[in-house]
């Protein structure tokens, strides 16, 4: 076990290294001078190159490289072009928005998903099966952002149950901030839980039919049970790797369902700081989100060798 985490930090060390360079590289050949959107375009040449200056835009792309990385592993994500801020304050103050997002969502998919793909699993061919796969691709079909102003208009403006948008603030209280969550927790999760939901059911039918399955029910067991001890433990490998990726996307990937809501979170910063050529915001935020999905995926790959021991006797 401690040869295979080795291991897999190893890459996960490498996979960050050769992401910075590319994440830097895209930005690099991104069209557009930051200092002459900032100044306008009838800014003086002086006046740019002093802003460029200031910003440390003239130094070489190694130079900036260096300086950028080093900062950050520091904690020092660099200062915001635009706002004049921190970038890392900046961070934190999305964050507080985003993680919860993701993992309101993430939960509410994980809850709703095992349940109705076992239950499919279980029921295959009955009524309950096709019940349940119909609606799980409904929600497949169906855009996140489509869903959510759907919500908004039955429970924001009809029935008045939630605001339309924004976020009050942890300051405000525990209730009133997960209220303001609620509604696009659920517009993100019911996407993710359909395929989680489906993902369940073919892994769970596919480990039905295996022998070991066989072998449990000669030996007395019931399908319930066969399924209970044995099928779910070793369907859920490939269901891992689904909720790994599902909570990456949720982080980074709320940009529509953020806007739709007038949520503050990392998705309306990135687009922002896109907008305004805001560029050490841009490389700062998404190398950050790629440290995430690094490092969910090794949490996964240790959740796969605590699942299967083959993982952790193997060589």
């Amino acid at each position: 076990m401690v040869r295979y985490t080795l291991k897999r930090l190893v890459s996960l060390v490498i996979s960050l290294a050769v992401a910075s360079v590319v994440i830097f590289l895209a930005i690099e050949v991104l069209p557009g001078d930051p200092a002459a959107y900032m100044l306008g375009v009838n800014a003086q040449e002086d006046t740019l190159a002093a802003l460029r200056d200031q910003l440390g835009l003239n130094g070489t792309a190694w130079a900036r490289y260096s300086t950028w990385i080093g900062g950050m592993l520091q904690g020092d994500f660099g200062t915001s072009y635009t706002y004049r801020t921190p970038v890392a304050e900046m961070i934190g103050d999305r964050m507080q928005v985003s993680l919860p997002l993701a993992l309101m969502a993430l939960t509410l998919s994980t809850v709703i998903a095992f349940p109705a793909g076992i239950l499919a699993a279980s029921r295959r061919g009955s009524f309950a099966d096709v019940l349940i796969m119909g609606i799980t691709q409904l929600g497949v079909a169906i855009p996140n952002f489509w869903f959510a102003m759907l919500m908004v208009l039955v429970f924001a403006i009809n029935l008045r149950w939630f605001g339309a948008g924004g976020f009050a603030g942890w300051e405000a209280g525990l209730l009133p901030g997960l209220k303001s969550l609620t509604l696009p927790a659920i517009a993100l999760a019911l996407p993710q839980a359909s395929i989680l939901a489906r993902i369940m059911r073919s892994s769970l039918l596919d480990t039905l039919t295996e022998d070991f399955i066989r072998t449990a029910r000669a030996k007395g067991l019931s399908r319930a049970q066969a399924l209970r001890r044995h099928a779910l433990r070793n369907a859920l490998i490939p269901v891992l790797t689904i909720i790994g990726l599902q909570f990456s996307f949720l982080l980074a990937g709320a940009i529509i369902i953020e806007n739709v809501f007038f949520l503050p979170g990392l998705g309306r910063l990135i687009f922002q700081a896109i907008s305004s050529r805001d560029l050490i915001v841009v490389e700062s935020v998404v190398m950050l989100l790629v440290f995430a999905v690094v490092m969910v995926n090794f949490a996964v790959e240790i959740a796969y060798a605590l699942v299967d021991p083959r993982l952790r006797a193997s060589r």
